[in-house]
């Protein structure tokens, strides 16, 4: 049987102390198979982004079992944790994250380099061309539109060839058009390269091109926790 990409129960997680604590996660079971790609809806203020958090092992759950390409993050270290994520799991976020006195070729080599990838700039520069900026590779962040700063983040993503491509709110801060092409370009990758795609979205247009839509609603799943059926075999 194939491992499933995304394995959750029970998923418990609290932020703040005394009176400012939030329960954010309230027992969340999940499950995503290994290919599938995944949009997870809900209001503002309903856990979606700290569940996308903890899927990445940026926030640690206070209780229940996180199991991510087979293995268990809870028990891991700070450094496992870190070196687990820079193998396994990519990640891009609304706002980028760029170095800005980094060129777009170092922002996405150095990551690279710190993970002892001997060819980083060589891999670099091909995951820039495969996102359509092989003619900006010197250019740095600030030379760059918004739309190709997310795809350098995007390739600085997608460089390490992660088995799961976590995406919070990926078109957030884009114009409708530019943010369509990110979209394309997001899950053309995703199916060239078969991996698992979970994104974050108020875009209820972007949710829709994903496989399957999770709802999460005051820290709980209200609909979509186990995978679309032609998945479901492969993430027994």
């Amino acid at each position: 049987m194939a491992e499933a990409a995304v394995r959750l129960r029970n998923v418990q997680l609290t932020l703040g102390t005394g009176r400012s604590a939030v329960h954010v996660l309230k027992g969340i079971d999940l499950d995503v198979a290994r290919g599938e790609s995944v949009g997870i809806v809900g209001p503002s203020g309903s856990g979606k982004s700290t569940l996308l958090m903890v899927l990445a092992g940026l926030e640690r759950a206070d209780d229940g079992l996180v199991e991510i390409a087979g293995q268990a993050l809870g028990p891991m270290s700070e450094d496992q944790l870190a070196a687990f994520r820079g193998r396994h799991v990519g990640i891009v976020f609304q706002s980028f994250h760029l170095i800005p006195n980094m060129t777009a070729l170092e922002n996405v080599a150095v990551p690279l380099e710190l993970a002892g990838v001997p060819d980083a700039f060589v891999r670099a520069e091909r995951e820039l061309a495969a996102v359509g900026l092989g003619q900006r590779v010197t250019h740095y962040p600030g030379e760059l539109s918004g739309g190709e700063q997310q795809r350098v983040a995007l390739a600085r993503a997608l460089a390490p060839e992660p088995d799961i491509l976590i995406a919070d709110e990926p078109t957030g801060n884009l114009d409708g058009e530019t943010g369509a092409q990110v979209a394309d370009l997001l899950f053309s990758e995703q199916a060239r390269r078969g991996m698992t795609l979970i994104l974050v979205t108020h875009d209820r247009t972007l949710a829709a091109r994903c496989g399957r839509e999770v709802a999460v609603r005051s820290g709980v799943i209200e609909r979509g926790s186990a995978p679309a059926a032609k998945f479901a075999e492969a993430a027994q």
